[in-house]
């Protein structure tokens, strides 16, 4: 009995379901700009938004459900110009969750101001990352994978690196369409080119890659049970971010750190000793200098 009883166990461990699509994203699209009577149309352009995002395989990982990174699409239509064309902006948020607790720690916050597309009812996303095929498809897959990049860099050194590389890819096919966004423009370092080349290309910025594997790995993943430990590996992620920014002030890559992060340091670091509050405000100071009023108050009390 004890026999047949292991080999039903094992059989059952070995037939669990695994998952192979990484990404649960949610698509959001406000569309009250785009002065249309045809909303179905945008219903279905959600619906087929998540499935492209949601229903493949990004990379060569099994992804149990509970693994996979949460996140959403937030799409905001700001015109309409001509039947199947659209402008819009995209803020793209991503969570982790964070070891031992029920918190999830937003790990991306990033708007993207500048896209334009052309998308028909039911109309199939084709993608191939060797070769530029549409401006829907090419932004959706640019910003799985920096999300799969930032989500594994969360989890060990520079470990996002493969998913960058793609994105980079990505970005260097798209710039044969001439479409806003792709290319290195000095006048909009806000875009998909600069975020890029910031996260993966330029060496200034290295050390912000180390600052998010140190913030959340050796950070938040330690708070409950070693505190001390956690907030100094905290500060010292923020002397990684400050180590970046003080070359080049005001990157894309530092802004969208800080954005992600800026509301959660307030919350953590509130329950942490004064010294160590003190410390970190130093650093926070120079970096974010704009919410400066926000890191003081962290100091009273």
């Amino acid at each position: 009995m004890k026999i047949r009883i292991t080999i039903i166990l094992l059989t059952f461990l070995f037939t669990l379901p695994s998952f192979s699509q990484e990404l649960n994203f949610s698509v959001i699209i406000n569309s009250e700009r785009a002065r249309t009577q045809e909303t179905a149309i945008f219903d279905n352009m959600k619906n087929s938004f998540e499935q492209f995002l949601n229903g493949r395989t990004w990379t060569g990982d099994q992804f149990q459900a509970f693994e996979r990174i949460k996140g959403n699409v937030l799409i905001t239509i700001s015109d309409m110009p001509q039947v199947g064309v659209y402008n819009a902006t995209v803020q793209i948020q991503t969570v982790r969750p964070v070891y031992g607790t029920n918190y999830e720690s937003m790990v991306i916050n990033f708007i993207d101001r500048n896209w334009a597309f052309e998308y028909l009812l039911s109309q199939p996303l084709e993608f191939n990352r060797f070769a530029f095929l549409n401006n829907i498809s090419s932004l959706l897959a640019y910003y799985a994978y920096i999300a799969l990049g930032f989500d594994y860099d969360s989890f060990s050194l520079r470990g996002g690196s493969p998913y960058f590389e793609i994105a980079n890819g990505i970005v260097n096919n798209a710039q044969q369409s001439n479409r806003a966004g792709w290319a290195p423009n000095p006048n909009d370092r806000r875009n998909r080119y600069w975020l890029i080349n910031d996260i993966y290309t330029s060496s200034i910025f290295a050390p912000i890659r180390e600052a998010i594997f140190l913030y959340h790995r050796k950070g938040l993943d330690l708070l409950l049970t070693n505190p001390e430990e956690a907030y100094q590996n905290m500060i010292s992620a923020f002397q990684l971010v400050e180590e970046a920014n003080t070359p080049q002030p005001n990157s894309i890559f530092v802004i969208t750190f800080m954005d992600a992060k800026r509301d959660e340091i307030l919350r953590v670091f509130k329950g942490a000793p004064k010294v160590t509050r003190s410390e970190a405000v130093e650093v926070l100071l120079k970096i974010d200098p704009n919410n400066s009023k926000r890191y003081n108050d962290l100091l009273k009390g």
